[in-house]
């Protein structure tokens, strides 16, 4: 390991363990060589529907594209807090979309959803002109940008109402998800959810069917704040019988929020977040995943 890169990596860790801005100094330490990146561009009307694209460096012709959903509750977060993520992707020859979309207490429930879905709708019409290949479209999130991502690939409504289907998506991608969590426990989101009277058709496990994309679900063995057995486990679980390919790990290096910043260079020592990804959206044969274990790493 070169001084250089031990040097880069205790900052990080050092910033993690100090709860000190780890966001920023994740993306200090991002390498900038290995992507381009197009930035704020409007989705919507509105100043929070807008996306930044981050395409391979040098560039790749029909690359495989990915629209990232960031985490934070739906009440926080901003795509410029996400680039980590979009260097990872590119440095691997997929371009991403990294898109805001409108938070609580400006929007609650199905708000942010429909912004997803405008999102979507934005590149699958628009990626080519970067490089992408539509045909190879997939929609990942972390936390609550999982929940946005699995209500997308899995309920029709939302694309349906952009004259899409889930059947664009060649797959999804959730990272710590809460995908089965009524009644709501966490103050924050109580609110964005309408409690006591959220709706059931809000949860994503109820909408699982066979016509769902192939799927691959990462989460922690010690995620405090989205359990992951009952989430992930039971939507994977659900997924399975009724016949849909998933891939399921979990890694017990990690936590919560670590599991996103696994995906960061100075972090990947942690999980094999960013491998995990990669290997799903370069596979061949998507249903070949629906035969393989679930290993806890």
């Amino acid at each position: 390991m070169s001084s250089r890169f031990l040097q880069a990596f205790t900052l990080a860790l050092t910033a993690f363990l100090a709860a000190c801005s780890p966001i920023n100094v994740l993306n200090a330490l991002t390498p900038s060589s290995t992507f381009t990146k197009t930035s704020a561009i409007a989705y919507g009307d509105d100043p929070r529907q807008k996306l930044d694209i981050y395409r391979p460096a040098p560039a790749i012709s029909n690359a495989p594209v990915v629209v990232f959903f960031y985490g934070g509750s739906w009440n926080s977060g901003s795509k410029d807090d996400y680039g980590f993520v979009g260097e990872a992707l590119a440095s691997r020859g997929i371009v991403v979309v990294i898109a805001d979309y409108r938070l609580y207490p400006q929007v609650r429930y199905p708000a942010f959803l429909q912004d997803g879905a405008q999102a979507v709708a934005w590149t699958y019409q628009h990626i080519a002109d970067y490089g992408a290949d539509p045909k190879q479209l997939y929609v990942m999130g972390h936390s609550s940008g999982a929940y946005n991502a699995s209500m997308l690939a899995l309920d029709a409504r939302w694309l349906s109402a952009v004259g899409l289907s889930p059947s664009i998506f060649k797959g999804w991608i959730g990272l710590a998800g809460p995908y089965d969590f009524l009644p709501i426990e966490n103050p924050e989101v109580k609110p964005v959810f309408f409690f006591p009277d959220s709706p059931p058709d809000s949860q994503p496990i109820n909408h699982v069917s066979a016509d769902a994309p192939p799927t691959l679900l990462i989460a922690s063995t010690a995620d405090k704040l989205v359990n992951p057995t009952r989430n992930t486990g039971g939507l994977a679980n659900k997924l399975r019988a009724v016949g849909v390919p998933v891939e399921e790990f979990y890694f017990g290096k990690t936590n919560h929020q670590t599991l996103v910043a696994a995906i960061s260079k100075p972090l990947r020592w942690l999980a094999p977040v960013l491998d995990r990804v990669t290997a799903f959206i370069q596979a061949t044969d998507p249903a070949d995943s629906s035969a393989r274990q679930s290993p806890t790493e």
